[in-house]
């Protein structure tokens, strides 16, 4: 049996990027919650009215790099600097770029999973596992 996670967040500006992985994740019934922000401030302030509301944060993150308004990089250190919880989301940086910089860049603020899109149910589960 697949394991299920309270709450996903997905952050990206692409719309069909979106769609795929919401009906993946929803075909899977990986999630009892599937939230989404087309960027970075729109997933900071969705976070944090969550925390104000008592409602559950999510176990797994999956953000893009490049989006307008506030970036994947941006996003990670303002979430990092609110301290929601004791138990912090699982972030996975999931992005068209196979730029080495940016993957580099990722690994040195501690982000350990980047995903090349697109998300395959492969993926997913073994990001889920380490929950």
């Amino acid at each position: 049996m697949m394991k299920k996670v309270e709450c996903i967040l997905l952050v990206d500006d692409d719309e069909a990027t979106n769609y795929l992985n919401e009906l993946m994740i929803t075909e899977l019934d990986l999630t009892e919650h599937l939230l989404q922000a087309r960027n970075g401030k729109m997933a900071l302030d969705l976070l944090q009215e969550h925390a104000r509301q008592h409602q559950r944060l999510p176990n797994l993150i999956l953000i893009d790099i490049n989006m307008p308004v506030m970036d994947g990089f941006a996003f990670i250190n303002a979430y990092r600097q609110l301290n929601l919880h004791s138990n912090p989301s699982l972030i996975a940086v999931l992005t068209t770029s196979p730029n080495a910089s940016d993957m580099e860049r990722v690994r040195n603020i501690g982000i350990n999973d980047y995903i090349v899109k697109p998300l395959t149910e492969q993926i997913l589960l073994k990001l889920l596992e380490k929950l």
